[in-house]
């Protein structure tokens, strides 16, 4: 063994750190410095013989000076420095000596380090064994340059002219070792065999993992194709993973399968299908469908689900909270919560919540999944005509994908979520199948059990669902798909509800968006009544919020033109400034008792409308002439009624050949509104013998009924709109058939106080109460001592009385 002389050197210098960068005794370092304090430190060095101490970072975090530097470190002598405009300096520098670090400290703007810089040279010349050295070194660097590049024959000749196996040894560290903390405990062994052993096993290393990369790269040039080019860096990373024994790619599914909450058949045809994607060519158009149908499935809440909020008052709470009226549905769903506590294995219920547009129906659905605390999906289906928006695709189709039930569980992320069936009624149907047919088993409790998606291809319980759908007519919902539901009638609301309404929730919406509140600006009760009846006509409350917001928009402007401090009120005096002229006029009883116009009533998707009816008798030859846009069914209850009106003329005292010798016209005004119904029927047969006979009708009563050849009154629908509609108009005194009776306790309490609604079997308690005047007829004193009707005074319960005689 050769003997060396070590020389130490206690110097004190500017430490320069770099980061991926050793430097070596013997070997010459380029560097670019930007660092303030490096660059400071380097510039000292000018002044200290250019001796300065290269020391590297041990990893990337670089703000914990000067722990994060190794205490191993390079003399080095600057031999030529650049400063760039950019403020770097650029430096070449050369090793002088290793050196141990025995503390570092700072000093002005850089950090300065006492170090021990060693020497070792040989006391010996050891010929033989530095040659032995010298060959064991260029055999292995050989070796390694065997697998670089072409630049590596340079090394090799530069190598090969260095005879002391110390510097070799530092040249090869320098130059051939790739990883940097195999350059530092290069750097790091101060005695030179020590040094030169650590270098070869290091070499050894560095070819071994050379030769396998080259062996994985033959392997997978092999594997491939022409076809295949494409592919190759993906099949090398996978040939490297087996190779590693990493397995394959589909690893991370099959754990989450494996760990994820599946019922067993569901968890063994995923297994099937990942060792189906597993076999398949790594980025073939089959993997990718494998891997889109797992990652779908797994998302899929399987067996997560949400605990039921079952308190039945805090339910209410939250429902009255959010919403005024639906009394209705809040019934139903308190009703459901409460069949619950006692029975927790209550199934779902299926509800269809129809009513005109505006009154809430999709709103509450989010408020009853908030009481309950479930999850809240709506799923739109206006405008869906593909059975496979239902469905799904099948899963070989291109672009293929689950339908919207399921779509709508992923989302939700439980397996029990509220889903809102929103515009049930407006699914349309064309070749590509019909989606209401696909909802016979999503809504029906029996089959939803093991309901499967097209794309999926597995049962999936829909059981555990609450699905409640949302129409405006129930006309286009086929009938099997209706037989599922139950139906909750939405009805239009009141005066009072909207005012309500207006003031909880409207107003302090409006406000809030508008950046206002209740000290700047104000709307009373007369403004909101206002706006209601004059500027708004509507089953819902849409166009009631836009005229408030067209308010908060005026009333905000005001107070940013103005300035103005004070709080703005509008009034109902004031209102027009805001919105305008009033749009709308109410529809009121005549000034005086008028012979041929009845009040009649109507019902339309915007609530209940007064609907007067005028009969005009001329002189002419028996034509009949209906005018104001009348459908079907409304000119068959004409013809109804002018058969009626001459089955009974003689009772009445009209010319029997009153359909020979007279040409009649009934007219319905506004004529530009389509009309159609049959509930006019007792309304032209009052107008028709109030015109033949010269007899006035009362001008503050309205009727409505279907009337049928035999004089019967029969029963209509609407009637609670067609109630409020008389109220504004000023009407006292309504008749309706006596089978609508049953319906009274529905009615608006502010309608049944103000109206005395009075029904009626017959026609001829409809005549007897309308017309003015003494009975006509040779039947007048039997009709007025023998008929009957059933009057019911405001808020009280139907009692059988006589009619007072009318002189």
């Amino acid at each position: 063994m050769s003997k060396y002389i070590v020389k130490i050197k206690k110097m004190t210098l500017p430490v320069v750190p770099l980061n991926g960068i050793v430097a070596f005794p013997g070997s010459t370092v380029s560097f670019e410095l930007t660092d303030d304090f490096a660059v400071k430190a380097a510039e000292a060095a000018f002044d200290t013989d250019s001796l300065i101490v290269i020391c590297t970072y041990k990893d990337t975090d670089q703000t914990k000076l000067p722990d994060c530097l190794y205490k191993t470190g390079t003399v080095c002598k600057i031999k030529q420095s650049i400063k760039g405009a950019d403020g770097a300096l650029r430096i070449v520098a050369e090793g002088y000596s290793r050196a141990a670090v025995t503390e570092f400290r700072g000093f002005a703007d850089y950090i300065l380090a006492e170090v021990n810089s060693k020497t070792h040279t040989a006391a010996d010349e050891d010929t033989v064994r530095n040659q032995a050295y010298c060959r064991a070194i260029l055999r292995e660097a050989k070796k390694l340059v065997s697998f670089l590049p072409s630049s590596g024959e340079d090394l090799m000749n530069t190598a090969s002219t260095i005879k002391t196996p110390a510097l070799l040894a530092d040249f090869i560290a320098a130059n051939m070792l790739v990883k940097i903390s195999d350059k530092q405990r290069v750097l790091e062994a101060f005695d030179p065999e020590k040094r030169i052993e650590l270098l070869i096993t290091l070499l050894d290393e560095e070819i071994a993992l050379l030769a396998c990369e080259m062996d994985i790269h033959k392997r997978v040039r092999s594997n491939l194709n022409q076809n295949q080019k494409d592919y190759y860096l993906r099949e090398q990373i996978r040939v490297i993973k087996n190779e590693l024994g990493e397995g394959d790619e589909n690893d991370e599914l099959v754990e989450r399968i494996m760990s994820a909450k599946l019922p067993d058949e569901v968890r063994e045809k995923l297994l099937k299908e990942a060792e189906r994607m597993s076999k398949a060519p790594f980025g073939s158009s089959e993997a990718t469908v494998s891997r889109s149908y797992l990652e779908t499935c797994l998302d899929i809440p399987w067996c997560t689900s949400t605990k039921d909020r079952i308190d039945v008052a805090y339910a209410k709470k939250i429902l009255d909270k959010d919403h005024d009226g639906l009394d209705k549905v809040k019934e139903r769903i308190l009703e459901y919560l409460a069949v619950k506590q006692l029975n927790p294995e209550l199934g779902n219920q299926i509800l269809c919540l129809v009513g005109p547009p505006g009154v809430g129906k999709t709103s509450v659905g989010a408020s009853i999944a908030r009481a309950m605390n479930r999850k809240y999906v709506r799923v739109s289906l206006g405008g869906v005509r593909d059975e496979a928006d239902i469905r799904g695709h099948r899963k070989t189709y291109i672009g293929a994908m689950p339908g919207r039930i399921i779509e709508a569980l992923t989302r939700a992320k439980a397996n029990n979520p509220l889903i809102l069936l929103d515009e049930i009624d407006k699914l349309t149907r064309d070749s590509h199948g019909d989606p209401s047919s696909a909802l016979l088993e999503v809504l029906d409790a029996e089959q939803n059990k093991t309901f499967r998606d097209h794309f999926v291809e597995l049962p999936i319980d829909l059981s555990n669902c609450l699905f409640i759908a949302t129409a405006n007519t129930l006309d286009t919902v086929p009938r099997p798909l209706l037989d599922r539901m139950e139906v909750i009638e939405l009805s239009t609301y009141t005066k009072t509800e909207k005012i309500s309404i207006a003031k909880n929730h409207l107003i302090p919406k409006q406000l809030k968006r508008h950046g206002l509140n209740k000290r700047m600006l104000g709307i009373t009760d007369g403004a909101i009544c206002e706006i209601i009846d004059y500027y708004t006509r509507e089953a819902g409350v849409r166009n009631l919020e836009r005229a408030i917001a067209d308010v908060c928009r005026k009333c905000a402007k005001k107070l940013v033109d103005e300035s103005a401090s004070g709080k703005i009120s509008v009034t109902e005096s004031n209102i027009r400034e805001y919105l305008g002229a009033r749009k709308l006029l109410l529809e009121r009883i005549s000034d005086t008792d008028e012979i041929g116009e009845v009040n009649g009533l109507a019902w339309t998707q915007a609530g209940g409308d007064m609907l007067k009816v005028e009969v005009a008798v001329l002189d002419g030859t028996g034509k009949i002439e209906l005018t104001g846009s009348l459908g079907d069914v409304m000119k068959e209850s004409a013809q109804i009624a002018v058969s009626y009106v001459r089955s009974i003329a003689t009772e009445y005292g009209i010319d029997t050949e009153f359909y020979k010798n007279k040409d009649i016209h009934i007219h319905f005004p506004e004529g530009a509104v389509p009309k159609d119904g049959p509930s006019a029927g007792v309304t032209m047969v009052t107008a028709l013998v109030s015109a033949l006979t010269g007899r006035p009708v009362k001008r503050d009563i309205a009727m409505t009924g279907e009337i049928s050849l035999r004089g019967n009154v029969l029963a209509i629908g609407g009637l609670k709109e067609k109630t409020m509609a008389a109220y504004s108009a000023g009407v006292r005194t309504v008749l309706i058939p006596m089978d609508n009776e049953r319906n009274i306790e529905d009615l608006d309490p502010a309608v049944k106080q103000g109206l005395t609604i009075i029904p009626c079997k017959k026609i001829s308690d409809v005549l007897y109460l309308a017309l003015c005047g003494a009975p006509i007829g040779k039947n007048a004193e039997q009709v007025e001592e023998t008929t009957e009707i059933e009057i019911l005074a405001p808020a009280t319960i139907p009692t059988k009385k006589k009619a007072p005689a009318r002189r």
